[in-house]
C-alpha cells in the first residue's frame, strides 16, 4: 500500500507540474518550431532574392556592353532598391560609375562611387570603388583629394593596385622621387603576390627618359 501511495503521490506531483508548466512547455515547443519554420521560409525567400538578383545583374552586364545606357540605368535603379544590400547592388552601382565615365559626367561617376563605398560591407568592393574614386580623382586635377582617398585600408589584394595610383597622383603633384618609389612598389607587391599589374613599368620608363633629358 506504502508502493501504491508513493506511486499515486508521484502521479499526482506529475499532474501538478504539467498543470504549472504544462502550457508554458507547449508554447516553448510551439516557438521552436514557428522559428524552426520561419528560418526555412526566411533561407528559402534568400535564396530566392539571390537568384532574382543574379538575373538583374546578368541582363545589365549585357545591357551595358550594347551601350543601352538608358536601359542599364533603369536596371541599375531596380537592382539597387529591391536588392540593396547584395553584392550584385554594389557591383550594379560599379558599373554605374563606369556608364558615367564613358559619358563624360565624372559627378555622377563620384557619386555611384561614393555610394559604393557608403553603402557597402564588404572591404574589398569597398576598396575597389575607392582605386577607382581616385583614379577619376587624378584624371579631374585632384591629385590631393586622390591622395586622401588612397589613405584609406585597402584589401592585402588591392595593395599593388594602391600603389599604381598613388603613383599617378604623385606624378601629377609633381612629386617624380616619391611617385617613383610608389610604382616600384606597386611593381614589387604586384610580383611578390603573382599578381599581373599593366602599364607600371611603362610608367617609370616615361619618367625615366623624361629626367634623362633634362
Amino acid at each position: 500500500m506504502a508502493e501504491l501511495r508513493t506511486e499515486e503521490e508521484q502521479l499526482e506531483a506529475i499532474k501538478r507540474w504539467w498543470k504549472e508548466n504544462g502550457t508554458s512547455l507547449i508554447a516553448g515547443v510551439a516557438i521552436a518550431i514557428a522559428g524552426v519554420v520561419g528560418w526555412n521560409a526566411w533561407q528559402s525567400y534568400q535564396d530566392n532574392q539571390a537568384e532574382a538578383a543574379s538575373m538583374r545583374y546578368q541582363q545589365l552586364v549585357s545591357l551595358a556592353d550594347s551601350d543601352n545606357v538608358d536601359e542599364a540605368r533603369g536596371l541599375i535603379s531596380e537592382i539597387t532598391d529591391q536588392h540593396g544590400r547584395t553584392l550584385y547592388a554594389d557591383l550594379a552601382r560599379l558599373i554605374d560609375a563606369s556608364l558615367a565615365v564613358e559619358e563624360g559626367d565624372l559627378d555622377a561617376a563620384r557619386q555611384a562611387l561614393e555610394g559604393v563605398i557608403e553603402a557597402s560591407g564588404r572591404p574589398y568592393v569597398q576598396g575597389l570603388a575607392r582605386l577607382r574614386l581616385a583614379r577619376l580623382q587624378v584624371a579631374d586635377g585632384e591629385a590631393e583629394a586622390a591622395l586622401d582617398t588612397l589613405a584609406r585600408d585597402v584589401p592585402a589584394s588591392l595593395t599593388a593596385q594602391q600603389a599604381d595610383v598613388r603613383g599617378d597622383a604623385l606624378r601629377a603633384l609633381g612629386r617624380d622621387d616619391e611617385a617613383r618609389q610608389a610604382w616600384q612598389e606597386a611593381l614589387a607587391v604586384a610580383e611578390q603576390r603573382n599578381q599581373p599589374i599593366y602599364g607600371v613599368q611603362l610608367k617609370l620608363d616615361d619618367l625615366g627618359a623624361e629626367e634623362a633629358m633634362l
